[in-house]
């Protein structure tokens, strides 16, 4: 294969006022693919890992806000959630008591500082398609910027490269669909490109701590700030035990070769590796997306790797058009986050409670965060139901009916149902709920072949 398709690559993502770096970083990645690599992680290369939990672990008070008051956060925010049919940014969609993501995290972050007298900047990476509906909604909250620091920064972007030739995919019909983000991995070269990285190091605080924007589980709390401030660690990643619902999902383990710590997806996983995956007594842990890392030790790794920290590979192959299978497949070169934990000597985990892990990646998990099954405090953190001891119920809906937003709202028109006392809710066909429904133990719903209505007061599972 010729170096045609990178040099258009190049030439593109110049032409588009792509950062050096990144660049460089992409031409490191399109070498790697061109020569076959898959970034696969054989099961035959790891062992399972144990680690310490948070739970077991002493943090003063003073040691904690004093960890705090050095911590900056950074929310991961690109994100359109365009799988339940959105087209603004995700964190606008409302999630409790008349409450977006994006409040509820800024109401979170200005609580800590009233606590602890932190500055605790809040500093969301954006994309572009998500930075002017994020930043109009931000300008209501007059004193959240910190002075000297932005309030976001952008994530880099890179071309979608053709499967047969890897080219530089053009699709006159929608150019946007030309391009990609390079998964959230792109979040310290993006740091360093920006010069966010050397900003904060200026300003004088030492470690960041990094989460979705959609796991408003995911806060900056103090206690976990002091416990990484004390460890020593250069990069950590918050963990939460297995559970039948993430058995597809990725995980951590030893690398046998060197000892190191690997975060290995699901996409890295081979076809012969499924059962090993799946194995919930095998390997135990899987990564909250909430991780830590030394500032300083993060910009001396950048510095000496020239920029390139060499995270694992994921190939990804689509379509052009991620809504039509008939267009022209492609591969999109993406990194994980989390995958910096192997690039660090001394690297380290944690395991902390599913309260620290509360995503939204679909309507399912949409209606149990809207539900009884939670509860803002007035620091605005969640707390789960105490009758729910920690575990909260399954959903499943049906995709044909609810995996849309709009859709979902319609078929809950007097708010959601309560779940507190629920253990699953199983829906199948399109039902709409009327007003105080209630599942209690296992509530299910076959399809009536036609629009239906749970009448309002409804007790749905009992007996």
């Amino acid at each position: 294969m010729s170096d045609e398709g990178l040099k258009l690559a190049r030439e593109k993502m110049t032409a588009a006022g792509v950062d050096p770096v990144a660049i460089d970083v992409f031409a490191y990645y399109y070498r790697l693919v061109e020569r076959g690599e898959t970034g696969m992680v054989p099961e035959s290369t790891i062992e399972p890992l144990d680690m310490p939990a948070l739970a077991d672990v002493t943090v003063g008070d003073e040691a904690a806000s004093e960890a705090l008051g050095r911590t900056a956060v950074v929310k991961l925010n690109g994100g359109l959630g365009t799988s339940m049919g959105m087209a603004r940014a995700k964190s606008l969609l409302e999630v409790r008591d008349g409450l977006t993501f994006l409040d509820i995290i800024v109401r979170q972050v200005l609580a800590l500082r009233r606590r602890h007298g932190a500055a605790l900047p809040l500093i969301f990476m954006n994309s572009f398609r998500t930075s002017a509906d994020t930043l109009e909604v931000l300008g209501r909250y007059r004193d959240l910027a910190v002075d000297g620091l932005p309030l976001e920064f952008l994530q880099n972007k890179e071309p979608k490269l053709r499967a047969d030739d890897l080219t530089p995919v053009e699709w006159p019909a929608d150019p946007t669909l030309e391009w990609c983000p390079p998964g959230h991995g792109d979040i310290y070269t993006a740091m360093q490109g920006t010069g966010l990285l050397d900003q904060l190091v200026d300003a004088g605080f030492t470690q960041v701590f990094v989460s979705n924007s959609d796991n408003l589980g995911a806060v900056p709390d103090a206690r976990v700030a002091g416990w990484f401030a004390g460890s020593g660690a250069p990069f950590a990643i918050e963990a939460v035990r297995r559970t039948p619902s993430d058995r597809k999902g990725g995980h951590f383990a030893t690398r046998k070769a060197d000892g190191r710590i690997v975060l290995r997806e699901t996409a890295q996983t081979l076809e012969e590796d499924q059962d090993a995956l799946g194995d919930l007594s095998r390997h135990r842990f899987t990564s909250t997306n909430n991780l830590w890392f030394d500032l300083r030790a993060m910009k001396a790794e950048l510095d000496a790797r020239d920029g390139i920290l060499g995270l694992a590979l994921i190939k990804n192959t689509k379509t052009v058009d991620p809504a039509d299978p008939s267009t022209p497949e492609v591969i999109q070169i993406e990194t994980a986050m989390g995958a910096a934990i192997e690039v660090f000597d001394g690297a380290t985990t944690i395991e902390v409670g599913r309260d620290r892990f509360v995503p939204v990646k679909t309507t399912n998990d949409l209606l149990v965060l809207r539900s009884d099954c939670y509860s803002l405090t007035d620091e605005y953190v969640l707390r789960v139901a105490e009758q729910l001891d920690g575990k909260v119920p399954f959903v499943d809906l049906d995709s044909s009916h609810y995996k849309l937003v709009d859709d979902f709202d319609q078929r809950f028109p007097d708010g959601t149902p309560s779940l507190c006392r629920a253990t699953s809710l199983v829906v199948n066909g399109d039902w709409r709920f009327g007003a105080e429904v209630r599942v209690v133990g296992d509530g299910r719903l076959e399809d009536a072949g036609e629009p239906a209505v749970v009448e309002s007061g409804t007790v749905l599972g009992e007996g």
